[in-house]
């Protein structure tokens, strides 16, 4: 009768939830000799996709295959999309997800996360010249303005929570996208503010807003197999040793410098 009431339990449970959890990842990367990773692809400096190479880069790139080094396999990439992760991740698609992913209560439910490896928060970045029209939400919340995003993610979760008058645009493509602020289609975009110190970098003429006073608090981490106390201690370890030894220091050096 309990072998009967657990299987009806499982069954009832939604579908991702029991797909999430694991507690043989360790053993099994061994196993396979590959370490399966998804990540986006395209939110520079933590992961991109480079089209002309077809292959990975980025910090967080960097660190999967320091990773997989030290588990003795190879790292392999597997692509996803921020609107896509949680599904892709709790289907059992790949053994961990990287890329700037951002810890929130409701990935929580269904995927453990490592240590947080680094602290960030949601602000503006814009054309230069409009650096003072957009400090505040309230500023940006209004007719006239057109705030462009990316489908899916925090990003879009954090203007549909706070942006009421003005217009959002949704844009499908995260590498082009701040293309739209410098060409006149999108006023601004509202994104970690990691990301705005990179592309005010790559992209002369926008200019990240209050990046070390962001609107909101978050923290960043590597999303893991719920249930799996074993793969979380181990990756937990390794991240508290290149968060110390200059390991990701290092990879975070080649990109923002």
């Amino acid at each position: 009768m309990r072998l009967l009431a657990a299987a009806a339990l499982l069954l009832a449970l939604p579908a991702a939830a029991v797909a999430a959890d694991r507690t043989d990842t360790l053993d099994a990367v061994a196993k396979a000799g590959v370490l399966t990773v998804c990540t986006t692809g395209d939110y520079k400096p933590f992961t991109y996709l480079d089209p002309a190479k077809g292959e990975y880069e980025g910090i967080d790139i960097d660190m999967a295959r320091d990773l997989a080094a030290v588990l003795g396999v190879k790292a392999e990439f597997v692509k996803t999309s921020w609107k896509t992760l949680m599904a892709d991740f709790t289907s059992g698609a790949c053994d961990m997800a990287v890329g700037g992913i951002s810890v929130t209560m409701q990935r929580q439910k269904l995927a453990f996360f490592s240590i947080p490896i680094d602290v960030d928060g949601k602000t503006p970045i814009t054309k230069c010249e409009n650096v003072d029209k957009f400090q505040t939400v309230e500023q940006i919340d209004q007719p006239g303005v057109t705030v462009v995003e990316p489908p899916g993610g925090t990003n879009e979760a954090f203007v549909r929570e706070k942006i009421k008058t003005a217009t959002i645009t949704i844009f499908p493509d995260n590498t082009k996208i701040f293309d739209e602020i410098l060409a006149g289609r999108a006023d601004v975009m509202i994104t970690d503010a990691s990301e705005t110190r990179l592309q005010q970098k790559l992209r002369p003429g926008l200019c990240a807003v209050h990046p070390d006073q962001p609107f909101t608090f978050a923290e960043k981490a590597y999303l893991l197999p719920r249930g799996d106390v074993v793969f979380k201690a181990f990756i937990d370890q390794w991240l508290h040793l290149r968060l110390h030894d200059g390991g990701h220091a290092r990879f975070s050096a080649a990109w923002m410098g």
